[in-house]
C-alpha cells in the first residue's frame, strides 16, 4: 500500500492523504447485487423519533454488503474473484465463488489476491493458507488469526477491523488461549472457528480526511464542547470568560466521563480473561 498526498490546490486538499491499495486494482465497478441490501439511516433516533445517539446524520447513501461471518460451507473450495471496497467497514472484502456456483463475501486478508484459493475445513488438515477457516484446536500455536467466534457457531466477533489479528498462544483441553489485538489475553472454546491471516487494508488508520465535509459524508456531525455551552445546556457550561470546566468532566446528564465504571452487570465472558488490556492480571479466585 502507498499513501498518496494531493497537491494543495484547495484548502481541503492541503492535509488530505489517501491510501492506494494494490488489492483494489481488480475491483469490479459494482458489487454483487444478490449480496447487497439497502441501508436504512436512522440518524441516531429510536422508534419514537428521539435522538438516543448524538452527533449522527447526513451520511452518503450506501449499500450494506452481506459478509459471511459464519463460514459454514465446509470442505467446498472457493476462489477469490475480486477484492472490493466496503463503504460500511474499514477492511476490504473478497468475493468468493464456490465450486457449486454460490457466491459469498468474506473479509480480505493482507496477502489475498484475485485467484487465491480458500476453504472452510471441518477436520484437521495441513492447509494453513490465508483465508482458510477452521476450529482453533486445529490451528498451530503462534499463528495469527482473525474473524474469531466468541462461542461455537455464533459467527465471527473478534478481530474484524482493518489490520487486526489475534495470536493463538496455547491449546489446553477445550480452551484456547489467545492474545487479542488490544493486548488482552483470554480463553475461548477450542471449537470456535477462526480464519488464518491478518485482515487487510492495514494502512486505513494512516489516512487523513482533509476537511470537515468528509466527516459529514461518513455520517458524523460536529461535536460541541461542553465548556462552550450555556449552563442550561451542560453542567460544564457558563462562567465569566473562558473556563476549563472547573470540575470533573461529565456528560450533559451529570454522568462522570472519565474512569467511572458504568456497566451495571459484568459480562459472563469476563471470567475468561487472564490479562486485561491494561496489563493487569486477573486472579482466578476473584470475580472478573
Amino acid at each position: 500500500m502507498a499513501i498518496i498526498q494531493s497537491r494543495p490546490l484547495t484548502p481541503g486538499q492541503r492535509f488530505l492523504t489517501k491510501i492506494r491499495s494494490e488489492q483494489l486494482a481488480s475491483t469490479q465497478n459494482k458489487p454483487c447485487r444478490a449480496l447487497t441490501r439497502s441501508k436504512t439511516r436512522s440518524s441516531g433516533r429510536n422508534c419514537y423519533g428521539r435522538i438516543t445517539s448524538r452527533r449522527r446524520g447526513g451520511s452518503h447513501k450506501r449499500l450494506n454488503r452481506i459478509v459471511d461471518f459464519k463460514r459454514d460451507k465446509f470442505d467446498i473450495p472457493a476462489s477469490v474473484k475480486a477484492i472490493e471496497y466496503d463503504p460500511t467497514r474499514s477492511a476490504n472484502i473478497a468475493l468468493l465463488s464456490y465450486k457449486d456456483g454460490e457466491r459469498r463475501y468474506i473479509l480480505a486478508t493482507k496477502d489475498m489476491k484475485v485467484g487465491s484459493r480458500v476453504c472452510t475445513r471441518k477436520a484437521k488438515t495441513d492447509d494453513f493458507s490465508d483465508g482458510t477457516t477452521m476450529q482453533l484446536r486445529f490451528i498451530p500455536q503462534g499463528v495469527f488469526v482473525h474473524s474469531i467466534e466468541s462461542e461455537p457457531g455464533s459467527g465471527a466477533k473478534f478481530a474484524r477491523a482493518a489490520g487486526m489479528s489475534a495470536q493463538l498462544v496455547a491449546i489446553e483441553d477445550n480452551l484456547a488461549t489467545l492474545k487479542m489485538p488490544s493486548g488482552e489475553i483470554r480463553y475461548l472454546h477450542a471449537n470456535c472457528m477462526a480464519t488464518i491471516g491478518v485482515v487487510g487494508n492495514g494502512d486505513h488508520g494512516k489516512r487523513s480526511l482533509g476537511k470537515a465535509g468528509r466527516n459529514r459524508w461518513l455520517g458524523r456531525r460536529p461535536r460541541v464542547r461542553g465548556v462552550a455551552m450555556n449552563p442550561v445546556d451542560h453542567p460544564m457550561g457558563g462562567g465569566e470568560g473562558r473556563t476549563s470546566g472547573g470540575g470533573h468532566p461529565v456528560s450533559p446528564w451529570g454522568q462522570l466521563a472519565k474512569g467511572k465504571p458504568t456497566r451495571k452487570k459484568a459480562k459472563i465472558s469476563n471470567a475468561m480473561i487472564l490479562v486485561r488490556r491494561n496489563g493487569k492480571k486477573i486472579r482466578k479466585d476473584s470475580k472478573a
